[in-house]
């Protein structure tokens, strides 16, 4: 806890530093700077579980990890619609395992880089353009990576720098935010999502989104890693990623609701299961998909849905489907996945601003998938060393999140883990998390 205070109170000394506006500089000044901030500690473990071997990408019983991130979101505005945002980061921390064992790992706070020490990243830095093409305005309330105002509600945007895909796609408003709402990475986005990205979850591109009455698409050139699962992207789209995405908004009984549809296809150096297969009984090694990789195409899809139910319920689910014959990039080793679940607020035991959400997920691997894990290979986040009783991955996650002060959430999350790295042999892991996180 003394971490998370002085990491809140970091933040605050930043916007300071930045001159962040106060409320009466507001109506004196312009507002075409903007400052705000988050820090965000997760305490997870997991006590003893079934685990007869382990291999070199298994969930190891008995642990606890932390992870703490500290960020800055600082914008400019040059002119009407532009906005310029850079976004440094400071991280420390692991998560189980070196963030290894399972494909829907169950904290989206932590990289699959850890280090013990704090380090500076600059996760995003990137420019927007919103250019109006009329219809009603809406209000924006001001937030990170986001400027106070109004905008039309048909409008076209353009963004290109560094960013996270799942700024833009795949969104949810329930099931989208690992700081405040659910943690695990098959919950917070579509786990056959293979998005590209670097070791921290973030990528260069450029990305457009037309709004247009209750429609939007959008569209996505991204670059991927230099090697999969890598910590260094590419930089001329030698191997990219094009995402696409329709989203249709409507009301039931006045209530908001969406459904969005998205594709990706990935185009760049990926190996095949089998071809892994066939050469390690030729020359009786392991499977390894490194040594069969050639340029070759991969691609998925996925659906998902939100509906407010009343003013405090919401549901949300997803499903998707990857190719399963062709190894993962950048993401997670899931080849087919389906999710459902709600969100409350609290005003029904009269604490408007707590949350308590459920979601359970499926997540799967294709036959080839199975074989090449069972001959010893290792994937994105997976790998036993052996998989001879294969299942799917079972999740159930629940959180409540007390909101203790404006600006200060601390939540309490509970997940369990069925078939972890999909081994009937190993779990079911019961995985126990305290999550604090403040924001300005």
């Amino acid at each position: 806890m003394r971490i998370v205070i002085n990491a809140i109170g970091s933040i605050c000394a930043l916007a300071m530093w930045g001159g962040a506006p106060t409320q009466a500089q507001e109506a004196a000044t312009s507002p075409d700077i903007a400052i705000h901030g988050q820090a965000t500690f997760v305490l997870q473990g997991t006590p003893a579980f079934a685990s007869p071997y382990v291999g070199p990408n298994s969930l190891a019983p008995d642990q606890v990890k932390e992870t703490i991130d500290v960020t800055l979101y600082a914008g400019v505005r040059p002119w009407r619609g532009g906005e310029f945002w850079i976004n440094p980061e400071i991280d420390q921390g692991f998560g189980l395992s070196d963030t290894l064992g399972v494909a829907r790992f169950p904290s989206a706070e932590a990289y699959k880089v850890g280090k013990s020490t704090p380090y500076v990243r600059l996760q995003r830095l990137f420019f927007r353009q919103t250019i109006g093409l009329g219809g009603s305005r809406e209000a924006v309330d001001g937030a990170a990576n986001q400027f106070a105002g109004s905008r039309d509600a048909n409008r076209l945007v353009l963004t290109v720098g560094k960013f996270g895909i799942g700024d833009v796609f795949d969104t949810n408003a329930y099931a989208h935010d690992p700081r405040r709402d659910f943690l695990n990475w098959s919950v917070v986005d579509a786990g056959t999502f293979d998005y590209a990205a670097d070791a921290w979850g973030y990528s260069t591109g450029i990305a457009a989104e037309w709004y247009q009455g209750p429609w939007t698409v959008r569209a996505g050139l991204f670059n991927l890693s230099k090697v999969p699962n890598g910590e260094t992207l590419e930089t001329r789209f030698g191997q990219y990623q094009l995402d696409g995405e329709v989203e249709r908004r409507y009301l039931i009984g006045g209530r908001p609701g969406a459904v969005r549809l998205t594709v990706f296809r990935n185009r760049g150096r990926f190996g095949r299961f089998a071809n892994a297969l066939a050469l390690a009984a030729a020359n009786g090694g392991l499977s390894d998909t490194a040594l069969v990789r050639s340029r070759m195409t991969r691609m998925g899809v996925s659906v998902g849905a939100e509906q407010a139910i009343t003013d405090t319920l919401g549901l949300f689910l997803r499903g998707g489907a990857a190719d399963g014959a062709i190894e993962p990039y950048d993401f997670t080793d899931i080849d087919r996945t389906a999710q459902i679940g709600f969100s409350l607020k609290g005003n029904g035991w009269k604490r408007r601003d707590d949350t308590i959400g459920a979601a359970f997920v499926v997540n799967g691997i294709s036959r080839v998938h199975e074989r090449y894990l069972d001959a010893g290979g290792i994937g994105v986040l997976v790998g036993d060393g052996r998989l001879p009783h294969p299942g799917a991955e079972f999740i159930g996650e629940a959180y409540y999140k007390l909101a203790v002060a404006k600006g200060l959430e601390l939540s309490l999350d509970y997940q369990l883990i069925a078939n972890p790295g999909y081994n009937r042999d190993r779990g079911p892991a019961n995985v126990f998390a305290l999550r604090v996180h403040g924001d300005l």
